[in-house]
C-alpha cells in the first residue's frame, strides 16, 4: 500500500497514476484478432511463459504460449483430436467446458483420467455432435487462475439460425499478480480479507448504505453485506482477450454491420455484468444452445456461463464494451469502433450492491410488515458460535419492534430445514425460506433502471428433446461457512464424500438447487446440458452452468444419457479447491447390465 506521504510527494501526476485504469484517460486500443487453430488434428502445448497486462508483466500458464489460448474453431459433425503437450513440471489438464464427450476425454483428473504428466502427450479424441460456443480450461490444481483457459467455437453443420455480419470472440477473465495458492492462504486466514468496500462512519453520516438499527443486526449475526465477492478488483486485473482495461482491446467493425458478440467468462472467480451504453443487446445463444432472440440492455454472466448477443446495424462511432464485476471493485473494458485509434467514454463504476434478507434466504417474507427481531439482551455473545444464526435482522426504524416468538423454521441454523445437509463447523447457515429466484436480474441490477436479462427471458428456440416427466426428484444444497472459507455440498466437502450422486442410464430426474450460502454460485454439470425450469414448458432453455443467488433455489430437469463418472461443482475455482464439488455416476455403462 501507498503511504500519504508517499502519494503527496508525488504530485498531481503520481496521485493520477494511482487512479484505477478504467478511471484514466481512454488509450488507443489494441486491435489484437485471438490467434486461431481449426481442422481434425490439432496440437497444443501448455507451458510456462511471461504476459504483459496493462504495461506490467506477469507470469502465465498459457496455451500455445498465449492467454486466453488460441480459438479452437470445430464443424460440427466431424472427428477431432486434440494432442495436448504439457511442458509444465505439474500435471495439468484440459476439461471441453460445455462439450458432449465420451467421459474419458472429459479431462477431469481422478475422475475422468489420470492426468497429463510433466512432459507426456495425452491425446483427446472425439466426435462433434453440437454446435455453438463453448472454452476450454485446466482442472489440474489452480492452473485455471493463471491463464489456462481458451475460446472453443463450434460451427453448425447446417444453416446457422443467427443472422450476422461480423463477429468477434469475447474471453472475460480475471488476474492476480499475486500467486493463486497465496489467495487461498489468504482467504482461509480472514474473511473478506479482500473486501476493500466495506461500510464507514461516513457513509452512515451522509445517510448512504445501510441504517444504524440495520448495521447493528448485521454486526450482532457477525455478517458483512458489502461480501459480495471473495475475490476483489483490490486483487484481480479484469481482462478482455487478456488485455486490462488501460490496453484498451479493440474488436473492427464496418458501418452498418450487424455484429455477433460470443461472451465467455472464463474468470476464476468474477461475475461480471456486461453492457455496452447505447446499444440494445440481442441474446441469441445461452450456453451454446440457441434461444429466441430477446434484447436486453445488460445481463449478468456467472463464471463458466457463455452468451452470445447480437448488435447493429452499428453506426459510425465507436463504443464501450463494459464488464462490471458483480461487486463493482473494478471492470473489464474493451472497445467496439470502425477504425483503430478511436475510443469512447468509459463509464465510472456504479455503487455497490448490498446483500438483503432475501440473500439470506428469507425472500419468502412479507416485506412489506415490519420484521421480527431479536432481544440481544437475553443473548450471551461471548458464547456465540460464529455459525449460530437463528434470528433476523430487524426492521430499519428508530425504535426497534418487540421481541417475537420464532419457529424453527424461520432459524438460519436449523437442521430440520434440510435434513439430509450434515451438519458442522462448514455449514454457517441453512436458508429458512429459500425461493425461486431465476426471475431476478443478481445482485445490485435490481433498480438500474433499464431492462436486464433474467433466466426466465431464456426460451429454447427448439422444442426439449426429452418430454418425459421425471421422475424422482433430487434436492441438493448448496453449503459453506464464509468465515472460514469452507464450501460444500449438502454439508460434505469433495475430500469427505464417500460416494458419488447415482444416475441410472436415460432417467428422467428433478434437481433442486438451494443455495443456503449468501454468495452466488454458479454450478456446472459434466458431460450433460439440463433445462432450467423457467416457466416455458417444453422449451426450457438447455443449459451446463447454472448461477443460484444466495438464498434462491434453481429446478433442472436432467436426463441423464451420458454413461460415465462425471464432476458436478461450483465453478468458483476456489470454492471447488475448499470441497464445494461431488461426482455424478450415470450407469450402466456400454457392456454392464442394466
Amino acid at each position: 500500500m501507498t503511504s500519504r506521504r508517499a502519494i503527496l510527494r508525488t504530485g498531481l501526476a503520481g496521485a493520477t497514476a494511482l487512479l484505477p485504469t478504467w478511471a484514466r484517460s481512454a488509450s488507443p486500443g489494441r486491435v489484437r484478432t485471438l490467434p486461431t487453430v481449426s481442422g481434425n488434428d490439432i496440437t497444443l502445448t501448455v507451458d510456462h511463459a511471461a504476459w504483459e497486462i496493462d504495461g506490467r508483466t506477469a507470469h502465465a500458464v498459457t496455451v500455445n504460449g498465449t492467454v486466453p489460448g488460441p480459438l479452437i474453431r470445430l464443424k460440427e459433425g466431424e472427428k477431432v483430436r486434440l494432442s495436448v503437450i504439457n511442458k509444465l513440471a505439474e500435471d495439468t489438464s484440459i476439461h471441453w467446458h460445455g462439450l458432449l464427450v465420451p467421459f474419458q476425454f472429459d479431462g477431469v483428473p481422478g475422475v475422468s483420467f489420470p492426468g497429463i504428466k510433466p512432459g507426456a502427450t495425452f491425446t483427446y479424441e472425439f466426435p462433434l455432435i453440437q454446435a455453438g460456443t463453448y472454452w476450454y480450461h485446466s482442472h489440474s490444481g489452480l492452473q485455471e487462475q493463471l491463464g489456462h483457459y481458451g475460446p472453443l467455437v463450434i460451427d453448425p453443420q447446417d444453416a446457422d439460425p443467427v443472422a450476422y455480419d461480423r463477429e468477434h470472440v469475447v474471453v472475460l477473465s480475471d488476474y492476480s499478480f499475486i500467486h493463486p495458492h497465496a489467495i487461498m492462504k489468504r482467504l482461509k486466514q480472514q474473511a473478506g480479507v479482500f473486501n476493500f468496500q466495506k461500510q464507514t462512519l461516513v457513509g452512515l453520516l451522509a445517510g448512504k448504505d445501510q441504517s444504524l438499527n440495520e448495521r447493528l443486526a448485521w454486526a450482532q449475526m457477525r455478517m458483512d453485506p458489502t461480501d459480495i465477492s471473495d475475490v476483489t478488483g483490490a486483487a484481480y486485473a479484469y481482462l478482455v482477450n487478456g488485455h486490462g482495461p488501460a490496453d484498451n482491446w479493440t474488436g473492427l467493425f464496418s458501418p452498418g454491420e450487424r455484429v455477433r458478440l460470443r461472451v465467455i467468462n472464463a474468470s476464476a472467480m468474477t461475475i461480471f455484468n456486461v453492457r455496452i451504453p447505447g446499444v440494445p443487446l440481442t441474446v441469441v445463444q445461452a450456453d451454446g444452445q440457441n434461444v429466441r432472440p430477446v434484447t436486453v440492455d445488460e445481463f449478468q454472466i456467472a463464471v463458466a456461463e457463455t452468451y452470445d448477443i447480437v448488435i447493429g446495424p452499428m453506426p459510425d462511432q465507436a463504443f464501450t464494451l463494459v464488464a462490471e464485476s458483480v461487486d463493482r471493485s473494478g471492470m473489464a473494458r474493451a472497445t467496439l469502433a470502425p477504425r483503430e485509434g478511436m475510443s469512447a467514454v468509459v463509464p465510472p463504476l456504479r455503487a455497490r450492491p448490498h446483500a438483503s434478507m432475501k440473500d439470506m434466504g428469507m425472500g419468502a417474507m412479507d416485506h412489506s410488515a415490519p420484521a421480527p427481531a431479536v432481544d440481544h439482551s437475553k443473548m450471551d455473545h461471548s458464547k456465540m458460535d460464529h455459525a449460530a444464526m437463528g434470528h433476523m435482522m430487524p426492521a430499519a426504524s428508530p425504535a426497534p419492534a418487540p421481541a417475537a416468538p420464532m419457529s424453527h423454521s424461520m432459524s438460519m441454523r436449523d437442521p430440520r430445514n434440510a435434513p439430509q445437509v450434515k451438519m458442522g463447523p462448514g455449514v454457517q447457515t441453512i436458508s429458512p425460506m429459500p425461493t425461486d429466484r431465476t426471475g431476478e436480474p443478481g445482485q445490485g441490477l435490481e433498480d438500474v433502471g433499464h431492462k436486464v436479462l433474467v433466466y426466465t427471458d431464456l426460451v429454447a428456440l427448439t422444442a426439449n428433446p426429452d418430454p418425459r416427466p421425471p421422475t424422482r426428484t433430487k434436492e441438493i444444497h448448496l453449503t459453506g461457512n464464509m468465515e472460514r472459507f469452507m464450501w460444500s455440498l449438502d454439508g460434505e466437502k469433495f475430500s469427505e464424500v464417500k460416494a458419488p450422486i447415482p444416475f441410472r442410464k436415460d432417467e428422467r430426474v428433478r434437481i433442486v438447487l438451494v443455495n443456503d450460502t449468501m454468495m452466488a454460485h454458479p454450478i456446472h454439470l459434466h458431460g450433460h446440458f439440463f433445462e432450467v425450469v423457467n416457466g416455458h414448458p417444453g422449451h426450457h432453455p438447455r443449459k451446463h452452468t447454472v448461477n443460484v443467488l444466495p438464498g434462491g433455489k434453481v429446478t433442472l430437469d436432467l436426463t441423464a444419457d451420458a454413461p460415465g463418472d462425471w464432476a458436478f461443482h461450483c465453478h468458483l475455482l476456489f470454492h471447488m479447491h475448499a470441497g464445494m464439488m461431488q461426482v455424478v455416476t450415470v450407469r450402466p455403462l456400454d457392456g454392464e447390465p442394466a
